[in-house]
This record gives C-alpha cells, structure tokens and sequence, in this order.
C-alpha cells in the first residue's frame, strides 16, 4: 500500500474537493442574488396604437405608417436604437415592420413613434378570405406585439389589443 503524503497536491483529501465545491456554488449564488438587485424594478411600458396612415405602396405589397404612443410610468428614462412590430387583425398575421430609429423617453412622459409597415398581397387575400361576406370592417380585433431595442438589457417588450375600425371600400 502506497503511503499518503500529506504536501502532495495530487493526493488530496476526498472531503476536501466537495467543500470547495460547495463554498464555489455558494459564491456564485450569492453573487448572481446580488447582481439581481441591481437593477430596479420597472412597471410595463404602455405603448397604444394611436393611427394607421397609407404610404406609397410598392407592386405586391401595401405599406402603413403605424403610429403608436409610448407612455413611460417609471422615473428613468427609456432609451431605444430601434422599433419592431408586428400585427395581428382578426386573429391573423397582418402587417410587420421595422425601424432604426432610436429615441428617448423620459421617465413619466410620453413620444410618439411612427413605424413603417408592410402588407404582402398574401396576408391582404388572407384577410378578406377570413371576412364573411357580412362582416363590416368596423370593430375588428388587432393585437400589437413588439419591442423598443435598447441593448442587452434595455430592450422593452410590448402587446397591445383593441377594436381596429377600418374605412369601408367605396363602390364604383
């Protein structure tokens, strides 16, 4: 039988690898709690659709300026490098868009962002094939969903739902 030595790193206790490895679990708990409480606790952003404007389509597509109010209930500002949306109008895809435009929105304050969207021809016919004939366009269900773009921790996710009131087509 091979003696112990008791200055040999490679022989060491078998009790004295689980404690360390327990002490290194506990530090790293410790410090990841801690680290939590750095960052304050924020109430939901409010954004609301507030506006659907045409803009000039291009062949098979149909574009929107989607306007929405972004209302900050929190003390500190939100800062954003970019907007992304998508919308849902009878519980169907509709319209997405994207922005790079980047903003600030003071704490207890609101902005209004305008967002370019676009429709394919595809999700047009999807739309009226799901409309019954007696179906008027009046009081439709939308849900918005997307984010403000603010950084690794910064990024604000939203949804928002309600009744969209469309015009009606004009006959000819």
């Amino acid at each position: 039988m091979a003696e112990r030595n008791a200055h040999d790193p490679t022989q060491r206790d078998a009790a004295t690898m689980p404690r360390a490895l327990r002490h290194c679990i506990a530090a790293f708990v410790f410090i990841s709690l801690s680290a939590c409480a750095l960052f304050p606790q924020r109430d939901p952003v409010t954004i609301n659709l507030v506006g659907i404007e045409p803009l000039p389509a291009q062949e098979l597509e149909i574009r929107f300026a989607v306007k929405l109010r972004v209302q900050n209930p929190n003390d500190s500002a939100i800062e954003y490098s970019g907007v992304a949306l998508n919308l849902e109008v009878n519980g169907q895809p509709l319209a997405a868009g994207v922005s790079n435009q980047g903003g600030r929105i003071e704490g207890f304050s609101e902005g209004l962002l305008v967002v370019p969207v676009s429709v394919s021809a595809f999700s047009a016919l999807r739309q009226a094939v799901g409309l019954s004939a007696t179906q008027s366009l009046e009081g439709l269900p939308y849900e918005l969903r997307g984010k403000l773009a603010g950084g690794l921790l910064g990024t604000v996710r939203f949804s928002d739902t309600g009744k969209l009131s469309l015009p009606a087509a004009t006959g000819y």
